[in-house]
């Protein structure tokens, strides 16, 4: 199945933080507020096919490229999941639209939970996608590995060789294109390097703050995600220990909203537009 990439332009806006700047756009709907932020060493554009259907009901939609990544800036102290949680409250703050649907991806899922733990005043619901919200159990044997692939200037080189694999139910039209301006993204000064502080940082702060999230959470998966040694049972537990859903998308892999964007919203429609009553109680 192949996808046609939509047309639709919208200008970067940006926000300003103590060390850096946050690139974001903003459809500026009238509906209720939905802030994207992509995987670790993908761009907002990931969200590309997400983003309109999302529009069209309705509601606001804005996409983030994370610190370091995309168009925002390489000037940051810090590039960690804990950090890009930070930059997401100060940007639901900055909108100042009301509780808000918080959406991440892989490393960012991680951020999504920190936001909600944190500042539960300012989301209403958290869907979390091919999510790392707790460091996985691996031996030490494969920590030092992942430590050398991406301490070196060949981490972009080897990103874009696992990234290739992600994939494996179906690649969308413009699939090679936005690969190419991953690439072209990590060759700018200073991406390379977040990206590498960024790829070994822990998830364990967000696995930490699980029983502070009281938005109603929905955790998306695909049944074929190479990432994890057992995704559904991922999806499960967290889904478990958030006191949320999970949507399981046959045979995708770990970007089920790229390769299967139809099922995958079919799934996270209703669980936006659900009765809010169903976030946690203390």
């Amino acid at each position: 199945m192949t996808h046609n990439a939509p047309a639709t332009i919208i200008a970067t806006r940006f926000l300003a933080l103590d060390d850096g700047r946050i690139a974001y756009d903003d459809t500026k709907g009238n509906g209720p507020l939905v802030v994207l932020l992509p995987g670790i060493g993908d761009l907002r554009a990931e969200y590309r096919f997400v983003a309109p259907a999302l529009a069209r009901p309705g509601y606001r939609v804005v996409t983030m490229d994370l610190r370091g990544f995309g168009e925002s800036d390489t000037t940051f102290t810090r590039y960690d999941g804990e950090a890009v949680g930070l930059d997401l409250i100060a940007l639901l703050r900055h909108l100042d639209a009301g509780p808000a649907v918080i959406v991440g991806t892989s490393m960012a899922a991680g951020s999504v939970v920190y936001a909600a733990a944190e500042a539960p005043q300012l989301v209403s619901r958290v869907v979390l996608v091919g999510g790392f919200t707790r460091d996985a159990q691996r031996g030490a044997p494969m920590n030092l590995l992942i430590h050398m692939l991406m301490a070196g200037p060949w981490r972009a080189a080897v990103w874009m060789g696992l990234h290739g694999t992600l994939f494996p139910l179906s690649k969308p039209e413009d699939h090679e294109a936005h690969r190419k301006n991953i690439r072209a993204s990590l060759r700018e000064p200073g991406r390379s390097a977040a990206f590498g502080q960024m790829m070994v940082a822990s998830h364990a702060y967000a696995e930490a703050r699980y029983d502070k999230v009281r938005a109603p959470s929905l955790f998306v998966m695909g049944t074929a995600d190479s990432d994890f040694p057992d995704p559904v049972r991922e999806a499960a537990e967290v889904s478990r220990a958030l006191g949320g859903d999970k949507l399981l998308i046959e045979g995708a892999g770990h970007y089920p909203h790229v390769e299967a964007p139809e099922p995958s919203l079919a799934g996270v429609l209703p669980f936006l537009s659900a009765n809010s009553a169903s976030a946690k109680t203390a």
